[in-house]
């Protein structure tokens, strides 16, 4: 199993935006893709700015390239009027393996 992380920060009066744009387009979309496997987004307000972080869990690595559709995988994918309000997303996802899990129902590691 691989976590997909990213990081993305922006003002104060563009975090619900923010959000909103993260729930319906990458999140929910994603769902849909083969070896996907489900995902958390968390929320930070630090008070000059909000951080954003994704979770995406995947079966494998080969699952993440083929749903990026390139072999950049590791590239985030913004969507094309995020950019104004996402001044602070990091260019690049990180992966990892997931090496063990405490206590969440169902869900199983290898």
């Amino acid at each position: 199993m691989i976590a997909r992380v990213w990081h993305g920060y922006t003002k104060p009066e563009h975090a619900d935006a923010y959000e909103a744009m993260l729930k319906p387009e990458l999140l929910p979309g994603i769902s849909k893709r083969k070896g996907y496997k489900g995902s958390y987004l968390l929320r930070r307000n630090s008070g000059t700015e909000v951080e954003f972080i994704t979770i995406m869990l995947w079966e494998s690595l080969d699952a993440i390239r083929t749903a990026a559709g390139r072999a950049d995988y590791e590239t985030a994918s913004i969507p094309e009027n995020g950019e104004s309000i996402w001044p602070g997303s990091m260019p690049k996802s990180s992966h990892y393996e997931i090496a063990a899990v405490h206590g969440i129902v169902g869900f199983k590691v290898g």
